[in-house]
């Protein structure tokens, strides 16, 4: 008999009790087929934060038939702010290589910079994107506890939201915008249902964290592709994932 860690079983149930409370999942023989899916392939970009969302997310795609693949970096992986010119000259490449229908950018703790700046790099990704023929969805950042190392950079963090909203507006629909405010609240919170939902470093996602926004996620991606059925939380969020050692001060 596997015994699961305290809090991957607290990840199960807190999503099949967020299941349960919402409107029955269509039966599974009514799913379109993955190979028919506008979704896939689903490409993930961001830093480590979306490093560690990308674990959960890998097993949810897998479970709902759509292929995935992440490219988000750690320590790195924005597209505008430090460390942005170690991004360019490869990531037309890596994305083109994914031969991605949609990519998702999390929007990262890096992306410091003024308006211009951010407005430039975002509509950069989205021609990038577009060049491919795929879709670009941006998803707006966790609420951090900014130490010292990010205090100077709060105001920027806080406008790449708008920013993006800016870009999606002017995209003729080649681009969305998410905001996960629904998952995450508008302040970081390190506990949700007296259990780790953040790091203790105030950035990143614990396993239950991780796991309710893949769950939203997809159901978000869902609305915007009637063709795409998320699996059910019961066939992902206990699937190994949650013991990765990405996940640190949980």
């Amino acid at each position: 008999m596997t015994v699961l860690p305290r809090f991957a079983v607290g990840v199960a149930v807190l999503l099949l009790s967020a299941a349960c409370s919402g409107p029955s999942a269509p039966d599974v023989s009514e799913r379109t087929p993955a190979s028919r899916s506008s979704v896939s392939p689903v490409v993930l970009l961001g830093d480590s934060v979306a490093a560690g969302q990308a674990l959960p997310l890998t097993a949810a795609f897998a479970a709902s038939g759509v292929r995935f693949r992440s490219l988000a970096s750690d320590g790195g992986g924005n597209v505008v702010g430090p460390f942005s010119d170690k991004t360019w000259p490869t990531l037309p490449r890596r994305i083109a290589d994914a031969d991605p229908s949609v990519v998702v950018y999390q929007i990262t703790t890096y992306d410091w910079g003024s308006r211009d700046e951010q407005t430039t790099a975002y509509r950069k990704l989205l021609a990038t994107v577009t060049a491919t023929g795929a879709a670009l969805v941006f998803v707006t950042m966790p609420p951090i506890r900014p130490d010292d190392f990010y205090a100077p950079h709060v105001a920027d963090l806080d406008r790449t939201g708008p920013v993006a909203r800016a870009v999606v507006s002017g995209s003729g629909g080649r681009a969305h915008l998410l905001d996960a405010t629904a998952v995450w609240g508008s302040h970081y919170q390190r506990e949700r249902d007296g259990r780790a939902d953040r790091s203790t470093d105030g950035i990143h996602a614990c396993p239950q964290g991780a796991a309710r926004f893949a769950n939203w996620l997809l159901g978000e991606l869902a609305k915007l592709y009637p063709d795409f059925t998320p699996a059910e939380p019961d066939t992902w969020a206990n699937t190994g994932w949650a013991n990765d050692k990405h996940f640190v001060g949980c």
